[in-house]
């Protein structure tokens, strides 16, 4: 019976170092496919940044998502969960960047239809 016992310690010793390095391997991947979401804001970010201009941006959307982004980073900080907060980190800042040139560029556009005289 002291055998039995030992054998199935080594054996639930086992699983578990299995389970961690599953839910290591789970970890890094979900870590990647959070950095490939921010890769895929760039491209936006580009666009805005040469036309200089927020139209066809929908500043609700953007918005909306870099909230989801620092809402995901504050729960990655509880979760002590390095990949989270890395990830939804990356994707803020690119989200972020679309959202803020969005903002930009609309209150220009704003103050210059403002200043600008109605036409007789």
């Amino acid at each position: 019976m002291y055998c039995n016992i030992l054998g199935s310690k080594r054996k639930s010793g086992q699983k578990e170092r299995e389970r961690l390095g599953m839910k290591q391997i789970v970890a890094v991947i979900f870590g990647l496919g959070l950095l490939c979401n921010a890769v895929l804001f760039v491209p936006q970010v580009l666009a805005v940044w040469r036309k200089k201009s927020d139209e066809g941006i929908s500043l609700i959307t953007f918005g909306g998502f870099s909230v989801l982004q620092a809402i995901g980073i504050i729960h990655g900080l509880y979760q002590q969960d390095l990949s989270l907060i890395l990830g939804m980190a990356a994707s803020l800042l690119s989200c972020g960047t679309v959202t803020a040139l969005t903002l930009l560029y609309r209150l220009r556009r704003t103050r210059t239809s403002v200043r600008q005289p109605l036409e007789p």
